[in-house]
């Protein structure tokens, strides 16, 4: 093994390790929120918030997406599409109803 591969496995290895430590923590702190008596729409708040931070750790660095960034906004900007298309569709439905309604 070269010295640059030796010293780029050791960089890989760091980042892991300190992703690893990351995740550990925000489990721990996950714990001890729900430990906690807070109003559920806090707490559900809170928990959803850490597992959006755990998620985008694992995705990013274990799944090695952190690199992907071109495809992945674009992915997200055509499913912001979609999910903003399928919000308004059943509103189409339903003013498409009411207009039928209003004619008979």
């Amino acid at each position: 093994m070269s010295d640059a591969h030796t010293h780029d496995a050791k960089k890989h290895i760091k980042i892991y390790v300190i992703v690893f430590v990351a995740l550990a923590l925000l489990t721990a702190v996950t714990v001890m929120v729900a430990s906690l008596e807070h109003s559920v729409t806090l707490a559900v708040s809170v928990a959803l918030f850490i597992a959006v931070v755990k998620g985008s750790l694992v995705a990013g660095y274990f799944m090695h997406l952190i690199s992907e960034r071109k495809a992945i906004y674009s992915l997200l900007i055509l499913t912001g599409i979609l999910f903003v298309a399928l919000l308004f569709l059943p509103l189409a439905a339903l003013f498409d109803q009411q207009g039928v309604a209003h004619v008979s």
